[in-house]
């Protein structure tokens, strides 16, 4: 049997998206899951773009997707040549910026996930007119490559609850120095390890006057705790992520116990909400600003990624059971939620960094029957 064809819902926004990376080299701090390596960093940004056609980005380069569909293929118990994550994403390599100014969203993806499972969001998010910047957290995902060919392999220990303080410290400090580095590129400078040039125009419409951060599980514990202690963020979304390190033991991140003083927003699928998150009930009754928690009750953890539209598509193709997939994604129409998602997140990066009045906010819409609205 052939692997099975993927492929992502084409972004619904005015603009052709365009895509580069950057590798980004704290020279400042040492690696903390490798002894004596300095940390390296990948991201990806994407933006509006003037060109749209044929040569389009892939979702996994060589060496990742390999390396990541055989972790995935042991998880769902297949054969990893049922899966090939080189298809084509809607992103044009290097393709010159739509003049403008672009507010930015960085994107922190789940602990172990690669930054790429995000990306029909940042491809939606970008054809609405923003740039936004996904962060691979290194030694977490399977895979992640570098220029020169280099790939790092996940070292992470175990998880404990010192491994995952230790861990959400490190996110924080890369996501800040990300947005660091957006800084020098927006004033014309090179931030890239080896020099390489940005796409033209891109360093100009960079608004860094105006950020928001998203993530998903890990991620948005990442985005609520960078905001505390950055305050270069105006707003930020966690995708079914707890703020807990011991949800048992009341061991909470400071953005649980602190709350925060600008825009947040919780989505939530299946059994996880404030009601079932201690961590999250401490945020709320903290939290001295606007937020929204929005669920999608036959949703499930990683229905707020990429696995919402590929799992469909390989149990169709395998003849999965349903039992395999329903855990990873529940039950939910894969093409409402995700049309759901993007335009509850869109209308909340437009409401509090372009500052548009978006009603959807407001309360529950009959074009998203699936969401509920929690407070």
């Amino acid at each position: 049997m052939s692997p099975v064809r993927f492929e992502l819902p084409a972004p619904t926004g005015p603009f052709a998206v365009g895509t580069t990376e950057l590798h980004l080299v704290d020279h400042a701090r040492p690696d903390p899951w490798v002894p004596g390596a300095t940390r390296e960093l990948m991201v990806t940004i994407r933006y509006p773009a003037r060109a749209d056609g044929d040569g389009k980005a892939p979702y996994l380069p060589p060496g990742v997707a390999e390396v990541v569909a055989a972790s995935d293929a042991r998880a769902l118990r297949i054969d990893p040549a049922e899966l090939d994550y080189g298809f084509a994403t809607h992103s044009v390599p290097d393709a010159p910026a739509v003049p403008g100014r672009r507010p930015v969203v960085l994107y922190s993806p789940g602990r172990g996930n690669p930054r790429a499972l995000g990306t029909g969001l940042a491809e939606q998010l970008a054809s609405e007119g923003y740039a936004v910047v996904a962060i691979d957290h290194t030694h977490e995902p399977p895979a992640v490559r570098f220029p020169d060919g280099r790939v790092a392999p996940r070292s992470v220990p175990p998880l404990t609850i010192d491994v995952n303080k230790k861990l959400m410290a490190t996110r924080v400090r890369d996501t800040s120095f990300v947005l660091d580095q957006l800084e020098v590129l927006a004033r014309g400078g090179n931030p890239d390890a080896a020099r390489r040039r940005p796409p033209a125009g891109l360093a100009r419409s960079l608004d860094l006057s105006h950020v928001g951060v998203v993530g998903h599980s890990a991620g948005g514990f990442t985005a609520g705790e960078t905001m505390l202690t950055d305050r270069r963020i105006d707003a930020g979304a966690n995708l079914d992520g707890s703020m807990a390190y011991d949800q048992a033991a009341g061991d909470f991140g400071r953005v649980a116990t602190e709350g925060l003083d600008r825009p947040f927003l919780l989505m939530s699928a299946g059994d996880h909400s404030a009601a079932s998150d201690l961590s999250w009930q401490s945020f709320l009754a903290r939290h001295r600003a606007w937020s929204r928690q929005l669920h999608l009750p036959d949703g499930e953890h990683s229905s707020f990624t990429d696995h919402q539209s590929l799992l469909p598509r390989l149990a169709a193709h395998l003849g999965l059971d349903p039992a395999v997939t329903t855990p990873v994604i529940g039950a939910v129409d894969p093409d409402r939620s995700t049309a759901a998602q993007r335009a509850y997140l869109t209308a909340f990066f437009d409401r509090h960094l372009r500052h548009r009045p978006r009603h959807l906010l407001d309360g529950p819409s009959d074009r998203h029957p699936d969401v509920r609205f929690l407070g």
